[in-house]
């Protein structure tokens, strides 16, 4: 009887594309994959361990599928992912049921796992991170006519809370050939809208020729046939180069969206969280941003509760999100991650004040969203067609300004038919929240 196998992956869309290169080689060894990892004999579950909140999440999966374990419903489990390279043997320890523990630098051995915990054996597989594979065939398990694209891996900032570098190891780009012809197969295969991602994709070539090359990435994959959307996640303010802006503001595929994670204003913060910028050069950069790119969409994350946050550097964080009037907005509350510079500093603030923090900054963000949105009302803006609310008989889908599971939603009616992945002109009549509703003109 062949043998079934599911997934479950967890996290950032990084560790989503690890999850499709585990799910291809996977299913050309031979094993049969099952979209329901309930129904499965063996149940891969890609984790994430960023921080506190992802961990805990990591850790619930595992232990609803030890229930289905000791139910007889599933016969084997494997945990692999950021939560399997960073606690190694304490997942065994505390976890017996558990078969399997892959760190990411063994992803490429998955099927030999496969292999012997099927045969009852227990096992740990560690390899080097940096035989973590950029290249090779994936399953997409995104919507259809969308996907990420991974263009390097690992990351050389060690920012004080962070243990990234520790868990995915140093920064290592894809080649540009290598980039562009996966880029190539996807658009073959229907791909519309493409997401380029890395823990820094700013800094992409600059190990492997001497210089930061997204500027010439982008304007390489602008000549691929099929993409409507190029969009680019996760770009570290200090190296947004006036040649990468020229390009997006110049090419008619490149999205108008920038996604700038900031972490804070204060320059005493941001020195203690070991970013290499300040707030006046920040403040300059978005004014040149939105002065060569009027129609940006422009997005960043923050985090509030910082070691050492005093009240004031926190009510200069809130007046700086005042101020600015991002497009698109996430704080968090600081996570105390073991192994991390941040973690071991004095003056760690209370949780429920982190968290309370972060609420704040978030109410702040709502209003500046509503008022985004309401410029928008009356305006016409294409989107790309994701799905159907049967229940409120309309279609929903995203906007140049919105990224895939990110940011909001476009509502919108029309008498037509249309399909998943279709571009359609939709016309704001109301605000919902953060979403908008329209009809098709």
């Amino acid at each position: 009887m062949a043998i079934n196998v599911g997934m479950v992956s967890l996290g950032c869309p990084k560790n989503q594309v690890d999850a499709e290169m585990m799910l291809s080689k996977i299913k050309n060894y031979g094993y049969e994959i099952k979209g329901d990892a309930a129904l499965c004999d063996v149940v891969i579950i890609n984790t994430c361990g960023f921080i506190e909140s992802a961990k805990a999440e990591a850790i619930e999966n595992i232990m609803e599928f030890i229930t289905l374990k000791n139910e007889g419903r599933i016969k084997h489990i494997i945990v692999t992912g950021c939560l399997a390279e960073r606690y190694k043997e304490q997942i065994l320890e505390e976890m017996p049921e558990v078969d399997a523990v892959v760190g990411i630098g063994s992803n490429d051995k998955i099927c030999e796992v496969v292999d012997r915990v099927c045969a009852d054996e227990k096992l740990q597989s560690y390899g080097e991170k940096e035989d973590l594979s950029l290249c090779g065939d994936r399953i997409l398990t995104t919507l259809p006519f969308y996907a990420y694209l991974k263009i390097a891996e690992g990351c050389d900032n060690c920012c004080s809370y962070c243990a990234i570098p520790k868990i995915r190891g140093r920064f290592r780009s894809k080649p540009m050939e290598e980039v562009i012809k996966e880029a190539q197969t996807l658009a073959k295969e229907g791909v519309k809208e493409l997401v380029l991602i890395a823990q820094d994709t700013t800094r992409y070539g600059e190990d492997l020729y001497g210089e930061y090359s997204l500027a010439k990435l982008l304007k390489e994959l602008c000549k691929i046939d099929g993409f409507e959307w190029i969009r680019v996640l996760y770009c570290y303010p200090d190296k947004i180069t006036d040649e990468l802006l020229d390009v997006i503001a110049s090419e008619d595929k490149v999205a108008k969206y920038i996604d700038m994670p900031l972490q804070h204003c204060n320059d005493e913060i941001l020195s203690a969280m070991n970013r290499p910028v300040n707030k006046k050069d920040t403040v300059k950069l978005i004014q040149k941003i939105r002065k060569k790119i009027p129609d940006i969409t422009l997005r960043t994350t923050l985090i509030a509760g910082f070691p050492g946050e005093s009240e004031e550097q926190f009510e200069e964080l809130c007046e700086f999100v005042k101020q600015t009037k991002f497009n698109r907005l996430g704080c968090f509350a600081y996570s105390q991650e073991e192994d991390t510079v941040a973690g071991e500093m004095p003056n760690q603030i209370d949780e429920e004040i982190r968290a309370k923090r972060a609420e704040i900054i978030m109410q702040e963000q709502t209003v500046i969203m509503q008022r985004d949105n309401e410029n928008k009302l009356g305006k016409t803006i294409k989107v790309v067609l994701e799905g159907a609310d049967k229940y409120a008989g309309c279609y929903f889908g995203r906007s140049e300004a919105d990224a895939p599971d990110i940011d909001g939603k476009v509502f919108f009616t029309t008498d037509k038919q249309h399909t998943m992945g279709d571009f359609i002109n939709v016309k704001v009549t109301e605000i919902l929240d953060y979403d908008l509703f329209g009809e098709e003109i």
